[in-house]
């Protein structure tokens, strides 16, 4: 478990089940995916990231207002299939909130302890972050990260179909600070 000022990112649990559902099927949160997620689907999707969880320490953890309880979404570290992007092998912070969560620096907030997560304990050198070009509210959360990107690292996400409005995607990255040298 992370804790933060006003936030828990922890592993997953079965009354998170229903609100990451509802979640999933609200075509304003999944408007930069290509469609939403049914129910099953959802489910499943909670499980795998309750099982990477539990086998290796980190993962997508369910995150939670601290002083409420509140299910408020995900946000955490992903490995970035090789076969798949160009600039992977690589570890990806990700993230998505309910909408009535939106707007309160969850996200930024979150992500920032899972980005620390990963210098600080996984010892990672880079993390990066990818969205379809026109999500600009994921956008702003990268550049609050301190995450930069390079437009020639756009790319066409290889499991968006062919011709979508959603297969343009921007990468962003941030490097591991550098230690301070000793004295």
């Amino acid at each position: 478990m992370i804790e933060t000022e006003r936030l828990l990112l922890r592993q997953w649990r079965d009354e998170d089940l229903e609100p990451f559902a509802a979640m999933n099927t609200d075509p304003e949160v999944m408007e930069f995916f290509p469609s939403v997620s049914d129910r099953a689907d959802s489910d499943k999707a909670a499980e795998m990231n309750g099982v990477h969880i539990a086998e290796h320490g980190w993962g997508l953890w369910a995150v939670e207002v601290g002083a409420t309880g509140d299910f408020v979404g995900f946000t955490g570290l992903w490995s970035v299939p090789a076969a798949e992007f160009p600039f992977a092998p690589a570890v990806e912070v990700g993230w998505r909130l309910a909408r009535p969560h939106w707007g309160q620096g969850y996200a930024t907030e979150a992500a920032r302890a899972a980005v620390a997560f990963g210098f600080d304990e996984l010892r990672l050198d880079e993390i990066v972050s990818m969205t379809a070009v026109g999500n600009l509210r994921s956008r702003r959360v990268m550049e609050k990260l301190g995450m930069t990107t390079d437009p020639t690292e756009n790319f066409e996400h290889p499991r968006v179909p062919d011709g979508h409005p959603l297969r343009p995607h921007v990468l962003y990255r941030i490097a591991r600070p550098s230690e301070a040298a000793p004295n």
